[in-house]
């Protein structure tokens, strides 16, 4: 009975590690050029910032192709009015 017991605990501590590595975020601009092999270093929020990094340097930047930039909103659709028959 001790044995499982101590079985259920330590399977309870290891199930609540957090053992997942974290989550990576996803930036609208790469940075590219020579010195980098695919899209190199897609972790630029703004052109600006990209644009910055890749100064001085024989490198680019682009539009990361892998960046998810969400579904446009539906068009909305206006309320439908019934008439009431009498």
């Amino acid at each position: 009975m001790r044995k499982l017991l101590f079985a259920a605990l330590a399977l309870s501590a290891y199930a609540s590690l957090d053992i997942t590595p974290a989550a990576a975020q996803e930036y609208p601009y790469c940075i590219r050029g020579r010195d980098y092999t695919g899209y190199g270093e897609c972790n630029y929020p703004s052109y600006a910032a990209c644009a910055a990094a890749a100064s001085g340097r024989f490198a680019y930047c682009d539009i990361n192709p892998f960046y998810n930039r969400g579904t446009p909103d539906a068009p909305r659709r206006g309320r439908r009015v019934y008439r009431e028959t009498y």
